[in-house]
């Protein structure tokens, strides 16, 4: 089996996806970083479905996800985007409340998501 890898960050050390088996690893999918919680959480979800394209399959494929959010009272905001994008074929997903080492503090980062992708045939 071979072990593919790819965004891989060399600064710091991790590859924003990892091809293995009939299974995608995805990691530090952000984007619209500064902007609101919801234009966030459509920019990890548009980082996330450009990585799942380099792997030919798209957010219909996502199986888990681990969202990690500044804070817990926008799980609201959070669930109203996924609604949209993922129209009722939702991951299975855990939610973290977490401070982020982040350029921009407080005022930078406000949502992550990682997540599992089935890539076997359908």
């Amino acid at each position: 089996m071979e072990i593919i890898r790819g965004d891989v960050n060399e600064e710091y050390a991790y590859s924003g996806y990892v091809e293995a088996g009939d299974f995608v690893y995805l990691t530090f999918c952000v984007g619209n970083v500064g902007q609101s919680v919801e234009q966030q959480v459509h920019g990890a979800l548009d980082h996330m479905e450009y990585r799942l394209r380099q792997c030919g399959i798209g957010l219909d494929s996502v199986v888990q996800v681990d969202v990690l959010l500044r804070d817990a009272w926008n799980i609201p905001v959070m669930e109203k985007v996924f609604k949209e994008r993922f129209k009722g074929k939702y991951p299975a997903r855990k939610t973290i409340q977490t401070n982020f080492a982040h350029v921009g503090g407080p005022d930078g980062l406000e949502v992550q998501i990682d997540g599992i992708a089935f890539k076997g045939k359908k």
